[in-house]
C-alpha cells in the first residue's frame, strides 16, 4: 500500500478543532518543521500539544502558542519557551507537566494497549497530587495513565512508500513510540527510498504504524546552543 502524500497540508487535510496530537523531536532538534507550519497555517484551535517541550527560544511548536492554538500541552519540559510560561501563568494554556521518562512510558503504554501502570517517580510531589497511590515490593508507587492522539507528527531520516522509517542518531526519540499511539501517524521524511532498499535491521519503526508519508527539503535545524569551545588567546 502506498503511502505517500504531496505535502504536510495533504498529510494534515483532516485535521480538526480540539485534535490532540503527539509531536516527535526534543526542543529545536529533530522537529516536524513542515508540519507545524501546515498546522499554524490551517489555523486549527484547541489543540492538545503532548512533547517533550512545546517549543524553545520563541521557535518550533512556539508559533502555535504564538497563534493561540494550543489549549493543553502535556510536557515534561518549560524552561527555555517563554510564550509556554507566559501563558501557564495567565492560565490561557493548560499545562501538564510529567517527569521525562513518565511521559515516554505513557507514550509507550498507549501504543501497547497497556491502559495505566505504577511508578516510584514523583512520589511525595506534586505530580502524586490526586493520583492513586500503592505499596508494590516495598516501595510507594502511583499510577500514570496512557497517553494517545489523533496524530502523531514526526520528522525521520528516511522512509519508504509503506511507511518503513530509519532515524539518524537521536533524533529518533519519542518517535517510534509516538507513531504507535496515535491513530494516524505522519512521517516528514527528509528521503524517500526504493523498497527493499533499508535493510530490515535498519527499520527503526514499521510501515504497519504508519498512515502517511511526505518528502520534505530545506529545513532549518535550528541549533539551539552552540557549545564548542572557543579558541585559546594567542600565546596560551
Amino acid at each position: 500500500m502506498d503511502k505517500i502524500v504531496a505535502d504536510a497540508e495533504a498529510a494534515l487535510a483532516d485535521l480538526e478543532d480540539g485534535a490532540r496530537i503527539m509531536v516527535g523531536g526534543f526542543g529545536l532538534s529533530g522537529n516536524p518543521e513542515h508540519c507545524i507550519t501546515a498546522i499554524a497555517a490551517s489555523g486549527k484551535k484547541d489543540l492538545t500539544i503532548i512533547s517533550n517541550n512545546c517549543g524553545n527560544q520563541r521557535r518550533g511548536l512556539a508559533v502555535l502558542l504564538q497563534n493561540h492554538q494550543v489549549k493543553k500541552v502535556i510536557c515534561s519540559f518549560v524552561g527555555g519557551n517563554p510564550d509556554l510560561e507566559e501563558q501557564m501563568l495567565d492560565g490561557s494554556v493548560e499545562v501538564e507537566l510529567n517527569p521525562q521518562g513518565t511521559l515516554a512510558e505513557r507514550i509507550r503504554a498507549g501504543g501497547a494497549g497497556i491502559g495505566a501502570f505504577y511508578t516510584p517517580t514523583g512520589v511525595g510531589t506534586v505530580i502524586a497530587e490526586g493520583k492513586d497511590e500503592r505499596i508494590l515490593d516495598g516501595r510507594r508507587m502511583i499510577l500514570e495513565t496512557a497517553l494517545h492522539a489523533d496524530f502523531a507528527i514526526v520528522r525521520a531520516h528516511q522512509a519508504d512508500a509503506y511507511g518503513n522509517v530509519r532515524f539518524y542518531g537521536t533524533s529518533k526519540n519519542f518517535g517510534p513510540a509516538m507513531a504507535t499511539a496515535a491513530r494516524t501517524t505522519i512521517i516528514e521524511a527528509e528521503e524517500i527510498v526504493p523498497l527493499g532498499s533499508m535493510p530490515p535491521a535498519d527499520v527503526h519503526l514499521p510501515g504497519v504504524f504508519v498512515q502517511r508519508v511526505f518528502a520534505a527539503s530545506e529545513f532549518a535545524n535550528v541549533i539551539e546552543h552552540h557549545t564548542t569551545r572557543p579558541r585559546p588567546a594567542s600565546g596560551s
